[in-house]
Parts: structure tokens; sequence; C-alpha cells
């Protein structure tokens, strides 16, 4: 018989230098709003702790357009949230048509509770080919406050 230990509650997750896109270089990034101070190259280029974060309070949109179709295997998230309780929701779609339909991947909801759930941290293995765009919709406080949605980390390989 084989047998291993794991931790209970993570699941292995491969480093964050194996195999991703570099999509500075592949493709172009739309955002519906920016806080000058947390642009979104911190958190899809750079992956700093920081991040992005919009400018203002509701429902944003990221959008990436590929320069040429990708096939993307696995889709890494992480959001962090130090300020304030809240419940956000987020929806992952794609295109293959650049744009014009979109096909949506999932939808997700979590609640962070200050201090104890400051992070939520996604990590999806998915079989897209041909994605021209891949949109991620993140409405930052489901009951309507004032929160502003943020991103620590997008990776896609």
């Amino acid at each position: 018989m084989r047998k291993r230990i794991i931790t209970q509650g993570y699941h292995d997750i491969p480093p964050a230098d194996q195999g991703w896109l570099d999509l500075q270089h592949l493709a172009e990034v739309e955002i519906t709003s920016e806080d000058p101070a947390f642009p979104i190259e911190l958190a899809i280029i750079s992956g700093d702790s920081a991040g992005w974060r919009a400018a203002e309070p509701g429902k944003q949109t990221i959008r990436i357009l590929f320069d040429g179709p990708q096939r993307i295997k696995r889709i890494h998230l992480q959001f962090d949230e130090n300020t304030q309780s809240r419940t956000h929701e987020f929806v992952l779609c794609w295109s293959k048509d650049g744009g014009k339909s979109y096909q949506e991947i999932l939808r997700q909801q979590f609640t962070f509770s200050l201090p104890d759930t400051t992070c939520e941290t996604e990590d999806y293995l998915v079989d897209l080919h041909g994605v021209s765009v891949l949109e991620l919709r993140i409405v930052p406080d489901i009951s309507g406050g004032s929160a502003h949605a943020s991103l620590s980390k997008l990776q896609l390989s």
C-alpha cells in the first residue's frame, strides 16, 4: 500500500514560477478603474502583495485581450482584504471571438471576516482552447456597500 500524509484544508499548488504565461508580452489589459498607487501590473506582472485596486467603489472589470489565441490550463487568483469585513463575488468568463460572446467559467462568492479571514486564494484547472479574451468581473460588496474591488494576484498557464 502507498500512503502519504497531507495537510488538511490545503491543496498542493505548484510553485508560481512554473509555466505561467508572460502576460506583459502576450496581452493588453483593459480595466474599468485603477488607483494610481495600485496599478494592475502589481497583480498581473509582478505578483506584488499590494496588487491592483480600483479607484472607485462598485463593480469592476479586468479584461485580458490576447494578441493571439491562447490555451489556458490553469487560473490562479488571490484576493486580500485587510480593512473591512465584506462578501465579494467574482465571475470569470472567456471568449474565443474577440469578446463578441462569452462563456462563463465560474462564479464565486467569498466572505472576508476580519481579523481571521483576510485572504482568498483560488486555483482552477481548466482546458480552454483558442482564448482571445479572459474577463474577470468583481463585485466588491454584494450588499451594495462602498468597498473598492482589489486583486492581489492573477496568473495563467
